[in-house]
């Protein structure tokens, strides 16, 4: 975490104090940093990830139930799959400016960690089942209907609209690019797809979903988001 960033300027970001700082604290701890200064274990965040996928599973299921009472089964569980995929928490993240507070190794931090959605969404989640520990559920339905749900549109469209904007992009710049089913996994009712965009040889982004439809979504636009820091990286080198 930065030196010019502070725990009660997160706080002043979330619209919530802790009772317990140090869930906080847990919250944006990575298992790198843990590793690295020796320390428990226990203090980097993934318990309380485990703890805050399931809150935000109950909270976006009430949410897409009430939302549209003709909606079956299937297409509500796609529905609240699409809200709370790794690319909707990392955007979510990235308004908040989670990055920023993100504690890591060297390693996770010379790579670009701070701003990798794997971790960023890991940790809106870790955010979440820390706020449940300190203050309970209605507190914790407040932060996910401020910074995960709301502007649920928009961010259905940005994921939707990724695939095209990733063609567009290799057609721009002429790069080979394709998308490559990694696994498959789940019973048949319940197929669950990790898929891989490749620009030029190179793995790009991942994405994970119900449906190869949904997955390759979600990999365009982590390929979008790695393209894009890499463009910005190559404008800002010194010539």
């Amino acid at each position: 975490m930065g030196t010019q960033y502070t725990l009660e300027e997160l706080e002043e970001r979330m619209g919530c104090r802790f009772h317990d700082r140090r869930l906080l604290q847990q919250a944006l701890t990575h298992s790198s940093y843990t590793n690295e200064q020796k320390i428990n274990r226990g203090q980097h965040y993934e318990r309380l990830e485990f703890l805050g996928d399931a809150v935000l599973e109950l909270i976006a299921s009430d949410f897409v139930y009430r939302q549209d009472p003709e909606m079956q089964e299937g297409q509500l569980t796609r529905k609240r799959a699409s809200l709370v995929c790794e690319q909707a928490l990392a955007l979510s993240a990235e308004e908040l400016g989670v990055g920023e507070f993100i504690r890591l190794g060297r390693g996770e931090e010379s790579t670009g960690g701070r701003k990798r959605s794997s971790i960023t969404s890991d940790v809106m989640e870790a955010l979440i089942g820390a706020i449940y520990l300190d203050s309970g559920l209605e507190q914790a339905k407040r932060f996910i209907d401020r910074f995960v749900l709301v502007e649920t549109r928009e961010k259905e469209r940005l994921l939707n609209d990724s695939k095209t904007r990733l063609q567009e992009y290799v057609q721009k710049y002429k790069k080979d690019f394709r998308y490559e089913l990694i696994e498959e996994s789940g019973p048949e009712h319940d197929k669950l797809f990790l898929i891989e965009v490749v620009v030029d040889g190179k793995p790009m982004g991942r994405g994970r979903g119900k449906t190869k439809k949904m997955a390759a979504q979600q990999a365009a636009a982590a390929a979008l988001r790695s393209l894009e820091k890499a463009d910005t990286e190559g404008k800002n080198e010194c010539t």
